[in-house]
């Protein structure tokens, strides 16, 4: 029997974008068509954009995201499609898979495992679906195939007992097939391939994984599709973080005489590729396309500059210094270094005279001036106002600049550095910033983050020799610990961890969570970031 033609399709949908969704999946139907192909697969909720949310609450919504799906179907031929949408019948929802072929619905598929963790919550829009069946059907050739179709989830069953690929095998599959919508986060490429090839090396059949890309919000979507063959051989691998549409010839019964040979990139190039894409794509998709930042002379607000500068191109990024009584040369020499290393828009905006007009109104008003903390967040806040009116004045985003760690801890000042609309490195610890930056050096050839920027201990610069009061060695895997893994203050503290460092730890992570959710949508990329899937009370009294 000759190999099944098939053309997966690792797409990048806009949530919401249903007609322009359509559009393109029209594209590559007609190509599919003319090229002869057996099945084409399409991404999980590719009509809608994934995750559509409280979209999906919307009656009209799941009205116009049918119509689109019989749309398609009309323009259907031999080519079996394969494309994720939402499927109303009438008295449920479902995180559907529509199977169209010759002018009509062939048959809906209904993801089965809902998950409700991290950042998901299917269970509040779908019902599952539990009528698992392989989908026998006849391709193009007259091949007569059984298919074994489901989404996403479906694949992780590990532990979970209802598992949806035995329930298909034992009914009779040729192929497996999973569309999904699957967020990036370090090390999920292992897990997926892994989960992949337990599949095909227990039932001894070739499976297709076809994965969502791009950015959506917070989420961003790595791609990485993946291919094998019934012997657990790599047929195909898409690239990390870019659509992928390809043709590929799939062996049913014997080896590929081919096995495709994958490098999974390092992580702190997956990171920094991922942080690029969140960012190219936030823009992208709000409409917006010049970004500005404060330069510090610092590592965070390098690292982002040069993020920013990588996703949106140098000539749309405004840098911005605004130095105080406080900052050094060495801060400011560094800031203009990178700035003309980068090729950003450079502007210095002084702080001074506005710090001193306010504390001489704090003078005549309260009989004294503010010091400590309060006189360091007015200096950041002043810098808050400075990027926010440029930001308003040409409709550009203004990126924060603050580390996972620093916003663990509440290191950071509302309406003062933490203003802006997009919290580019949040998700990023302290350690891994300097492990980015080197990467960032190494990936150019070139010392675009000055190494001074690098090996200087780490400084707000609010105040006079003022240096971060954090061994960031220590501090920063373990606020990683806590806030990715929450493990008991007992278990960190037999692991060897002082205990007072715990205790002072836990304390400022939960004191801090006002300000957190107040901040700006961050970009994740592990497991575990601030946001849509962290919810924690704002009153906290829990002490353990």
């Amino acid at each position: 029997m000759s190999d099944l033609r098939v053309k997966i399709a690792q797409m990048n949908p806009i949530v919401g974008a249903i007609k322009s969704n359509t559009s393109r999946a029209t594209e590559i139907m007609k190509a599919a068509e003319s090229e002869e192909i057996e099945i084409l697969v399409f991404p999980e909720m590719f009509i809608t954009g994934y995750p559509a949310l409280d979209l999906i609450l919307e009656d009209h919504f799941v009205h116009a995201n049918m119509k689109a799906v019989m749309q398609l179907a009309q323009q259907s031929g031999e080519t079996i499609t394969l494309i994720g949408a939402i499927h109303d019948d009438g008295r449920d929802t479902y995180n559907g898979v529509a199977v169209l072929q010759h002018g009509k619905i062939i048959k809906w598929i209904h993801k089965s495992l809902l998950p409700t963790y991290d950042v998901f919550d299917e269970w509040r829009y779908f019902k599952p679906g539990r009528d698992n069946q392989p989908l026998r059907i006849r391709t193009r050739t007259g091949r007569k195939l059984a298919l074994g179709i489901h989404v996403c989830e479906d694949l992780w069953d590990e532990k979970i007992d209802y598992k949806i690929c035995d329930i298909l095998a034992k009914q009779g599959v040729d192929l497996f097939i999973n569309i999904s919508a699957s967020p990036f986060q370090t090390k999920k490429y292992d897990e997926r391939s892994r989960l992949v090839i337990n599949k095909v090396k227990r039932f001894n059949k070739p499976y297709i994984y076809v994965n969502q890309v791009g950015g959506q919000d917070q989420l961003v979507f790595d791609g990485q599709s993946l291919v094998a063959d019934a012997h657990g051989n790599w047929i195909h691998v898409s690239p990390q973080f870019e659509e992928d549409i390809v043709d590929l010839d799939i062996p049913l019964n014997r080896a590929v005489e081919a096995p495709f040979e994958y490098q999974h990139p390092p992580i702190e190039e997956e990171l920094f590729n991922g942080l690029v894409l969140g960012v190219k794509d936030y823009f992208r998709k709000t409409g917006h396309s010049k970004a500005v930042l404060g330069l510090s002379g610092g590592i965070d607000s390098a690292l982002t500059a040069c993020i920013a500068a990588e996703a949106l191109g140098a000539q749309n990024v405004l840098g911005v210094a605004m130095p105080s009584r406080y900052s050094s040369a060495h801060s400011l020499e560094d800031a203009v270094l990178l700035a003309k290393k980068l090729e950003l828009d450079y502007i210095e905006i002084p702080i001074e005279s506005i710090h001193q007009t306010f504390q001489e109104s704090y003078l005549a008003h309260l009989g004294a001036e503010v010091d400590g903390l309060p006189e360091e967040n007015l200096q950041a806040r002043i810098r808050g106002n400075i990027l926010m009116t440029l930001s308003n004045r040409d409709g550009s985003l203004l990126l924060t600049t603050g580390n996972k760690t620093e916003i663990a801890l509440g290191y950071c000042t509302l309406y003062g550095d933490m203003s802006g609309g997009l919290a580019v490195i949040s998700d990023i610890g302290k350690r891994a910033i300097y492990h980015l930056a080197d990467y960032y050096n190494r990936f150019r050839d070139e010392e675009i983050i000055p190494r001074n920027t690098i090996d200087k201990p780490p400084s707000a610069e609010l105040a006079a020799d003022q240096v971060d009061p954090f061994d960031y060695k220590i501090v920063a895997p373990l606020v990683n610990r806590i806030i990715e893994e929450h493990p008991h203050r007992q278990v960190l503290i037999e692991e060897g961890y002082d205990a007072d460092l715990v205790d002072d730890l836990i304390r400022k992570i939960r004191l801090a969570e006002y300000k957190r959710q107040q901040m700006p949508p961050g970009i994740r990329v592990t497991s575990k970031a601030f946001g849509i899937g962290r919810r924690m009370p704002i009153v906290n009294h829990y002490d353990h």
